[in-house]
């Protein structure tokens, strides 16, 4: 069993401590980190990761060969890698349907296993959405719903909620919510918030955080959204677009470790 210093400090009863973790999930990104990067990373930071992005379409520009070591990397440290909705994206807009079902094959040739489904930039109708994932689906993928828009208000909460259990009956193992439509300018969108809580299994939802890609966003904003998913679904609500930086102090945040401490809950 392994060790740590200062084992007479009880870590939260709601926090999932060991994996493989059903929530409590940390999604990390992975923004083209080289091998040698993500060894010295994972060696630490494993522990607090469970799935590992492989954003936009960056999966293109790798070598066949480094493509293949980054993933085995990751399944070496127990992280389960997946590839991001807007690749899939390009290939849809510039190819059409009869492209679907050979990205998914090309995704398994190298050992993916899952892939995610999303319209941030290639709007889809709930009939679209539904037929996409399930050809996914049936390629025998794992399949990472996504809803939202990275510019917020796309939809009304309701709509979201429709779409996320379209996900959902669609196929989807977990939805993502896009950061944006849960809180805009540092202000979150309690409708919304309550939405998702009623009518969703929020133990398969994924709470994207903001990033450098939306206008305005600082660190301090990304840690307040953190803190914010914390405390208002526990320790074990599902993160993702963790910067890889940032994993240790989230589970940190997540234990009442960091800089906010404990809450009351902890007392």
């Amino acid at each position: 069993m392994t060790k740590h210093p200062f084992e007479m400090v009880a870590l939260p009863e709601g926090r999932s401590a060991t994996k493989p973790r059903t929530q409590g999930l940390t999604m990390m990104m992975d923004w083209g980190e080289t091998l040698e990067f993500l060894e010295a990373h994972l060696k630490l930071c494993a522990p607090c990761v469970d799935l590992g992005k492989i954003v936009v379409g960056h999966s293109r520009l790798y070598t066949e060969d480094y493509y293949r070591a980054k993933l085995a990397l990751y399944l070496k440290y127990d992280v389960r890698p997946f590839i991001g909705g807007q690749f899939l994206e390009y290939v849809f807009a510039k190819q059409g349907w009869d492209a679907v079902v050979p990205y998914c094959e090309e995704a398994k040739r190298f050992g993916v296993q899952a892939i995610e489904v999303s319209d941030n930039c290639v709007p889809l109708d709930d009939q679209e959405r539904a037929k996409l994932i399930r050809m996914c689906a049936d390629t025998g993928l794992e399949i990472h719903g996504e809803v939202g828009a990275k510019s917020g208000s796309q939809n009304d909460p309701g709509a979201l909620v429709t779409q996320a259990n379209i996900c959902f009956d669609s196929g989807c193992e977990i939805v993502l919510v896009e950061a944006a439509e849960i809180m805009e300018n540092g202000e979150v969108n309690r409708e919304l918030v309550d939405a998702l809580k009623n009518g969703l299994d929020v133990s398969k939802v994924l709470f994207e955080l903001p990033g450098h890609w939306i206008k305005g966003t600082s660190s301090s904003d990304i840690f307040q959204m953190q803190l914010f998913l914390i405390n208002e679904f526990g320790p074990d609500v599902n993160i993702a677009n963790v910067q890889p930086p940032s994993v240790f102090n989230l589970e940190a945040l997540r234990c009442g470790l960091s800089v906010a401490g404990p809450t009351a809950r902890d007392w």
